[in-house]
């Protein structure tokens, strides 16, 4: 096994997969519990002030139903045995597009491990840097956030982890390193939102203000949130001692340096595809294709063992992809059984008559426990905005407050959530735990979430 590939012991821990069962199983339970109900909407979005209970179908009868719940179904059906297991299937097929670019990232990663330009080039890097982590960390912590908060980058990652991995590796640090470096920087690019057409695009325009209006309150969140936890990654490395070899300066074949311009390029016709041309997630599945391809021809390697290697790369993400698919199945569920709306309704009327201090930071919460049910940012925006906005201006908040309590709650959740999908599946490519993952970040959320309570105060009180 390549290094850049770790071996993931499996005993003596918690299984991912054992994770996404549980929140399958508690998800079953919540449809069981809580009434069920629907928003009226126009297209995808939510109409305010719609939402009406359902009738609903629990308890035994739902339990051993031989159909699953449908979200037409009348009345509605809580989730029965049947539906643990055709959620999986349908949560799979639901992220089918981003599944099949997971897959072809790591068959890109693949043929380029191949080249043998991967490590020379880090070991170039490694040199010039003469070894020092925090630099390194610094340097690409930033350019991550960056990427996320102006282009809104988080899946795209996944390309980034197995190189990170290998910089760790040959300074001597854990694997936990990669995640700690990709997942911190993003969440807190989200989570600022500076510029991110993905989100604002969505978000805005349902507050009533105006897309990418309010920019200086979420650039003042960034320049705040970034050094928090880049301060708590340099924490983190100084529990290890300095790499105690540094690799010595290696020249590059003009076939390495060949590649890695095209790895280079690669890049950057992503970020203007991404931002220009507006590519999907499906349009970025054929660009690692068309990319691997072009590695493989560039890198001079038989076709064979081109195709082997893409293969063998493809492999390595198929426990990333599950826990992807997987993820979406708690969402499936939930919709299904018609109690997605009672809850996002019951969070909502928990927040109204307040001041607007506790309006803001009621949003904030509100948001985060949404994101438990609802990973996708742009889709908690359409569900929950035309809901809070409305609460919000009673009570004195602006739209901007909402937005940024949506950013803030989705985003930080999302650093930590045991459903997110995504976030197992940045983990299960690192071979690092979810414990491990959550005693590692629990204390930079807290400090991040009390840091957006403080911000959404502050913005109210000023009126941003």
């Amino acid at each position: 096994m390549n290094a850049a590939e770790p071996k993931v012991k499996r005993g003596g821990r918690l299984h991912p997969i054992l994770i996404m069962l549980v929140m399958a199983l508690a998800a079953a339970v919540l449809t069981h519990v809580v009434p069920a109900g629907k928003f009226d909407r126009h297209e995808k979005q939510v109409i305010p002030g719609s939402y009406h209970a359902s009738p609903k179908v629990n308890g035994l009868p739902a339990l051993l139903s031989l159909t699953a719940p449908a979200e037409t179904d009348s009345p509605a059906r809580a989730a029965g045995l049947l539906a643990l297991i055709t959620t999986i299937p349908a949560g799979m097929t639901k992220s089918a597009a981003l599944i099949f670019m997971v897959m072809f990232i790591g068959g890109m990663f693949g043929v380029l491990r191949a080249t043998g330009a991967i490590d020379a080039g880090v070991d170039c890097l490694l040199h010039f840097c003469s070894g020092n982590a925090y630099l390194l960390t610094s340097g690409l912590m930033l350019l991550l956030a960056v990427g996320s908060t102006c282009l809104g980058f988080l899946s795209e990652y996944l390309v980034v982890i197995p190189l990170v991995l290998r910089v760790g590796q040959r300074l001597g640090l854990p694997n936990l390193f990669a995640p700690a470096v990709v997942v911190t920087a993003s969440m807190i690019g989200l989570a600022a939102s500076v510029t991110n057409p993905i989100f604002l695009s969505v978000a805005q325009p349902l507050a009533g203000v105006p897309v990418f209006s309010g920019l200086i309150p979420r650039l003042g969140n960034f320049i705040v949130m970034f050094p928090l936890g880049l301060g708590y990654m340099l924490l983190y490395l100084r529990r290890f001692p300095k790499a105690d070899h540094i690799p010595e300066a290696v020249r590059l074949t003009v076939r390495q340096i060949v590649v890695l311009v095209f790895v280079a390029l690669g890049g950057a016709v992503l970020v203007i595809g991404t931002s220009l041309w507006s590519w999907g997630t499906a349009d970025h599945a054929a660009f690692f294709i068309a990319l691997g391809i072009s590695l493989a021809l560039v890198g001079r390697l038989r076709p064979g063992a081109a195709a082997d290697a893409f293969l063998e790369g493809m492999q390595g993400m198929v426990l990333a992809c599950v826990m992807i698919g997987m993820g979406s199945a708690v969402h499936i569920m939930l919709q299904s059984s018609q109690v997605l709306d009672s809850i996002v309704q019951g969070l909502a009327s928990l927040i109204q008559d307040r001041s607007g201090g506790a309006v803001a930071a009621g949003m904030m919460g509100a948001e985060m426990v949404s994101d438990l049910l609802i990973h996708s940012t742009s889709a908690l925006g359409a569900i929950t905005m035309p809901i809070l906005t409305p609460i919000a201006q009673l009570s004195g908040v602006t739209g901007q407050v909402t937005v940024t309590a949506l950013l803030l709650g989705s985003s930080l959740t999302n650093m930590i959530s045991p459903t997110n999908g995504l976030l197992l599946a940045f983990l299960s490519v690192s071979g690092v735990g979810y414990m491990e993952w959550a005693r590692f970040v629990a204390p930079l959320f807290v400090v991040l979430c009390l840091f957006g309570f403080v911000a959404l105060y502050l913005m109210t009180a000023f009126g941003a």
